[in-house]
């Protein structure tokens, strides 16, 4: 299947914005070291992105609502089939076709995301004043001659952390300048990969299923981990909208979760069932644990005291009517 589609969506946008961003009054020229129209335009393709992406980004968030509250239906079916695999995934499917939840909803934003990725990376790697065919995808010689020029900090956003001097000379780069560039936005694209991650986990929680967890564990460390080693193979441009999208994800994901909280599970409120209340231990000196003392219990009547053994018996009523003794 030709992915040139792609190639010529992703080239439209970034020349749209570029030429947006050139009638405003953006220099085209080097600043500081940067073509910031350039810049610019890879950061506004991920906003364009983003934004046409919202209303399927909502709907991730609602359907992992929906998965997170039928966590209790999943475990009954999970026990009731215990050994019964393909029962079980009939099941499952029908529970989550009357309930309106779908699984594959929370993975669909990212899965579209990757064609513009890798348009972007076919795009940018192209970007060398030697490279034949100025004109594919819809740009003009100008344009690619301006992008292939374009920098960051001196350093080419075509040129990668991999990049050889012999790649470079085309781009009048210094292989030392693009290598600490494209280093620096690495670290920052692992780092914002994590953030984004453990950002949706703390909201939500960790999964209780073995298997969805295992997968939330791969997404916090194990995509972080893989871009270490695949960040040197990606463009200085692929990079900055690596960043950029992790940014925005960030800020779209703290909006998203305060409008739709995840569901916390109601907690078991503590039965005395009639007896006391267990005291908590307290530390004491050391951290040593000193047990409470117990109770007390209600003070009972006073008990009378019974004769002394060998004395006589006194009646009541003759005590009462015998007159007291005399003083002195």
């Amino acid at each position: 299947m030709s992915l040139d589609w792609i190639y010529y969506a992703i080239s439209w946008i970034l020349l749209t914005w570029h030429s947006a961003w050139d009638a405003i009054g953006v220099p085209v020229g080097a600043v500081i070291g940067t073509n910031w129209a350039w810049i610019l335009a890879i950061i506004f393709l991920v906003v364009t992105v983003r934004v046409i992406l919202f209303p399927v980004f909502v709907k991730q968030i609602k359907s992992q609502r929906a998965m997170q509250a039928l966590q209790p239906k999943v475990k009954e079916l999970q026990e009731k089939h215990k050994g019964d695999r393909e029962t079980l995934q009939k099941e499952m499917m029908e529970l989550y076709r009357k309930e309106k939840a779908n699984p594959l909803m929370g993975c669909l934003p990212m899965f579209l995301q990757i064609p513009v990725f890798l348009g972007l990376f076919h795009t940018l790697k192209r970007l060398n004043p030697e490279n034949g065919g100025k004109t594919l995808y819809g740009w003009t010689v100008d344009q690619f001659n301006s992008a292939s020029s374009a920098k960051l900090f001196t350093a080419p956003i075509s040129g990668r952390f991999g990049s050889t001097a012999a790649d470079l000379a085309p781009l009048g780069a210094n292989t030392g300048t693009v290598k600490v560039i494209a280093g620096v936005l690495v670290l920052i694209m692992i780092a914002t990969t994590y953030l984004t991650s453990r950002q949706m986990i703390l909201k939500t929680g960790w999964a209780e299923d073995p298997q969805q967890r295992m997968v939330q564990r791969l997404m916090l460390y194990g995509i972080p981990v893989s871009l270490l080693v695949s960040g040197s193979i990606f463009p200085i441009g692929v990079i900055i909208y690596w960043v950029t999208n992790n940014l925005f994800t960030l800020g779209q994901q703290q909006w998203v979760l305060r409008k739709f909280p995840p569901l916390v599970p109601p907690k078991k409120a503590a039965t005395t069932g009639g007896k006391n209340p267990v005291q908590p231990a307290k530390t004491g000196l050391l951290g040593r644990k000193t047990a409470q003392p117990a109770a007390k219990a209600p003070a009972a009547a006073p008990k009378v005291a019974g004769p002394k053994p060998g004395a006589k018996p006194v009646n009541p009523k003759k005590a009462g009517n015998r007159p007291a003794k005399r003083q002195g």
